[in-house]
């Protein structure tokens, strides 16, 4: 013990400090906890707080709390809303479990909604973290809103902390030591960027004992979603797409439609695939096996049959994801729905803009600023616009309630980034059937990309 008798509880850059015990006195704290003898302290994770406070408490020992800063709000929801069954169930099982863990919903579903829901129910100085700008900024208008009160934004050239503040992983990741005593309860939006290595690192910094991670879609290819058990909680209430649409969710059709390419554009594609398959297989690598793509990346930078392979390989994906014959068939469905909103998927930026050209239609991309995407999705919820174009930037958060179809021109094999597309139509709206179109250049490559980004529910 110190002098005083007293055991301290001390926050220090992201880690807790618990002093007055000597080290042989300090079996009884969590594992977490190890003696520092640079500090001559016993030092932990910042996230592990509840943990360490619980074992003070039932220790029955004298003891300080110096670590947290973050204290109550002084007022609730001034906006609420009927909750829907499955939202009031996630809720409750989250504070059943001790307001710490996951719940997953179908992107449309209101996620957001159950985070205003536990911001109203713990009433404590409260940090959410969103992957994006776009994101940042909807749930400034959300919170701002919903709670009549100023709200504090970290990043995007802001630093303003309020006792109610939204943040993106970067900025967290770098302003966490910093910030991470000051809040009560922490929201991980699109939860499942958590289990990056960098970004992991400011959840172990926060000190929130309340935490609520959202996403629709948790499992992460590296298999790294294990850890979001560790840095948030357990999944604590999961809904499906097949559970909710009809009452909650917008009725939908996926259709995939296999388009032949031209004899021009098949023989370029198997002119190419010969190239690239001839040198794997002389090469002796399995492009099936776990480091068969890394190994294909290695061999391919040393010698002049090694680049011409990759050339190859991706002259024979542009073939297969970006045919012509797939453009003409866009056109055609953006005729037969002239009279909906539509959303236009592509993997490829030279994609979008070449349909862009195509059909005179607003493009968004990483390289779109603020500004100019703020207006084309203003544009396309005001029906100025009935078509958006866009690669990969409105996979993910972005509201979008009046879209009816979506086209995918071409995609990765993520089933994420292709749930995540169907959930951009599903917002219900009166007695809107959404449908989305996935086109496949057939007896290509990238029919095996489509079979593996279905492997979900919602495509069963």
């Amino acid at each position: 013990m110190n002098e005083s008798g007293r055991i301290e509880l001390l926050w220090a850059s992201g880690t807790l400090e618990i002093r007055g015990l000597d080290e042989g006195l300090a079996g009884f704290l969590p594992d977490a906890c190890t003696w520092d003898p640079r500090t001559r302290c016993m030092r932990a994770p910042a996230m592990a707080y509840a943990d360490v406070v619980r074992t003070l408490v039932r220790s029955g020992l004298e003891w300080q709390d110096r670590a947290r800063r973050y204290g109550e709000l002084d007022g609730g929801l001034c906006v609420r809303r009927e909750p829907r069954p499955f939202q009031s169930e996630a809720l409750r099982a989250w504070k059943q479990a001790g307001s710490r863990g996951v719940v997953v919903l179908p992107t449309g579903a209101g996620k957001s909604h159950v985070a205003l829901m536990a911001i109203d129910a713990v009433r404590r100085d409260t940090l959410v973290i969103a992957p994006t700008l776009d994101l940042v900024t909807q749930w400034y208008d959300l919170l701002r809103t919903s709670l009549r009160r100023d709200v504090g934004i970290v990043g995007g050239g802001e630093h303003v902390v309020e006792a109610v503040t939204v943040t993106t992983y970067d900025s967290a990741y770098i302003h966490m030591e910093h910030l991470g005593n000051r809040f009560g309860l922490v929201v991980f939006d699109e939860c499942h960027h958590l289990p990056g290595e960098a970004y992991s690192l400011a959840a172990q910094a926060c000190l929130a004992p309340r935490r609520l991670g959202l996403t629709a879609t948790p499992e992460r290819a590296d298999g790294r979603h294990d850890v979001l058990e560790d840095l948030i909680g357990p999944t604590v209430h999961r809904s499906e797409v097949d559970g909710l649409t009809g009452e909650f969710l917008a009725e939908y059709t996926v259709e995939r439609i296999l388009v032949e390419l031209t004899v021009d554009e098949r023989a370029a594609y198997e002119q190419a695939r010969k190239v690239y398959r001839d040198f794997v297989t002389s090469q002796g690598i399995r492009m099936s096996s776990p480091d068969g793509w890394t190994e294909f990346v290695k061999r391919s930078a040393r010698n002049a049959a090694g680049r011409e392979a990759m050339e190859a390989y991706q002259r024979q994906r542009r073939l297969a994801f970006a045919a012509p014959s797939k453009l003409a068939y866009v056109e055609h469905l953006l005729h037969e729905h002239r009279r909906d909103r539509v959303l236009l998927f592509t993997d490829r930026n030279d994609s979008v803009y070449e349909m862009s050209r195509r059909f005179l239609v607003p493009v968004i991309t990483h390289q779109t600023k603020v500004t100019e995407r703020s207006e084309i999705l203003a544009g396309f919820a005001s029906g100025v616009y009935n078509v958006v174009a866009t690669s990969r930037v409105l996979n993910e958060g972005v509201d979008m309630p009046d879209a009816g179809v979506a086209i995918i021109f071409s995609g990765s094999g993520s089933v994420r980034e292709h749930v995540q597309r169907l959930g951009r139509i599903l917002r219900k709206k009166g007695d809107k059937r959404a449908v989305l179109y996935e086109l496949v250049a057939h007896d290509t490559a990238e029919m095996h990309t489509s079979r593996r980004r279905r492997e979900h529910v919602a495509y069963r």
